[in-house]
């Protein structure tokens, strides 16, 4: 059987059971520190005992598979990606980067193939933020970066914290824990994902080699706050109308980023979560508050900066226009990360051998990888052609394009795990 053969057999039947014990009605839903979580988990790891592969977790309930190489002392190569879902998301975002590492693993057993280092692929916890207010859960607990505050952060369907989830899903929270990796002991981590975005299917291109990841500045729960009123019996001058100074602020702050944009900078900004008040809005009242979500993201942190301070600048002059009080509330992140070039380099080079086209681009989403970048890990990503964006129930990724990417990637693994 022909590698890409291989490749997408094994991702067909393992997205398919996942889709089988994940699917809403709609799309796929697999909370950050679930059960269902932890039945992915549980399948993953049974394809692992099957192939010999060993298993272990930590503190946190990261799963890590390891193929042992020749010389166990040597860094090790790895690869991997989370296994949770956003609410109502697709069958692919996360998970085809476990996939692709799993497969690899699998066919170089069933070749007998040993590489000289061990190689492992990480299924880490919690990727998707919008459960947990935190930023790469899983990874940093990995290299124990999380802080106790980090702990108590709440689930936002539950209400309960994320120490209790960690708990309930088999973790140590509460017990003196450590990372379980050490950054000396990586050679490099490569993390296959799906492109989120139409730039691959808009240039014939299977592969995006990533350069780098973007940063965030996130306000997740801002609000602008003006007074209720009659919607006929207040003229406009004595209005102090929210939802007037949300549309002005929105208006305003895209007409920011078309200028940044026209001058070279590169970011994005977007307007995740917009609405008044439930209870007390009505038709025949001017709205008294909307709630609002602000997303910025940049491989510039200089740029971030910048465009926050502006921020200030705009909401100071939005309640003086429309007599209202804008409140930002916490502000959240992650830093950009740099992916490395000779990563980059033997990527496109396996991608020329193999005959598959490729583009080098950004990833204006957050992913894993960041933190081992910032571990100063050799640390590259592969984006591989979805249509529909992601974050959605209709992500698609042909299996013969998955198969593609994992046969780039499993070449590009055993490039590093056979290094002397």
């Amino acid at each position: 059987m022909s590698v890409t053969s291989f490749h997408q057999q094994f991702g067909q039947a393992v997205f398919d059971t996942l889709h089988a014990m994940s699917f809403d009605g709609l799309g796929m839903t697999r909370p950050s520190y679930s059960e269902k979580e932890n039945e992915a988990h549980e399948v993953l790891c049974g394809i692992a005992r099957e192939h010999g592969l060993e298993i272990r977790r930590d503190w946190a309930c990261n799963l890590f598979l390891t193929l042992p190489g020749r010389d166990r002392s040597k860094p090790a190569v790895m690869t991997g990606s989370h296994i949770d879902t956003v609410p109502c998301g697709g069958n692919y975002d996360g998970a085809a980067g476990v996939l692709a590492g799993l497969s690899i693993l699998c066919r170089w057993v069933k070749d007998g193939f040993t590489p000289e280092r061990d190689t492992t692929v990480i299924v880490t916890r919690a990727e998707e933020s919008v459960w947990f207010p935190v930023s790469y859960i899983g990874s940093r607990t990995a290299f124990d970066l999380l802080t106790e505050k980090d702990l108590q952060a709440t689930r936002f369907d539950t209400g309960r914290t994320l120490a209790q989830h960690m708990a309930e899903c088999g973790g140590s929270p509460q017990a003196p824990h450590k990372g379980i990796l050490d950054p000396a002991d990586i050679d490099c981590f490569v993390e296959l994902h799906i492109e989120q975005g139409p730039v691959l299917p808009n240039n014939d291109a299977v592969i995006g080699v990533v350069s780098g990841i973007c940063g965030s500045l996130r306000y997740r729960h801002a609000c602008i706050l003006g007074e209720y009123a009659h919607s006929g019996a207040t003229p406009r001058a004595f209005r102090s109308d929210a939802v007037v100074a949300m549309a002005d602020l929105v208006n305003t702050l895209h007409a920011y980023w078309k200028e940044l944009e026209a001058a070279g900078k590169a970011l994005t900004l977007t307007f995740g979560v917009c609405h008044t008040d439930a209870q007390q809005a009505n038709f025949a009242a001017v709205a008294g508050k909307v709630s609002f979500a602000l997303d910025v993201r940049s491989q510039d942190t200089a740029l971030l900066h910048e465009v926050d301070g502006h921020i200030q600048a705009v909401v100071r002059n939005i309640e003086k226009r429309h007599n209202v009080k804008v409140e930002l509330g916490e502000r959240t992140g992650s830093k950009p990360a740099l992916m490395d070039s000779q990563l980059q380099n033997d990527t496109l080079a396996v991608c020329r051998a193999l005959d598959v086209p490729a583009v080098t681009m950004a990833s204006g989403a957050g992913h894993d990888a960041a933190t081992f970048a910032h571990q100063n890990i050799p640390t590259e990503m592969i984006f591989v052609r979805n249509e529909n964006g992601s974050h959605n129930p209709h992500e698609h990724l042909e299996m013969a394009d998955f198969a593609t990417a994992t046969a780039v990637l499993d070449g590009l693994l055993k490039i590093r795990a056979e290094r002397n």
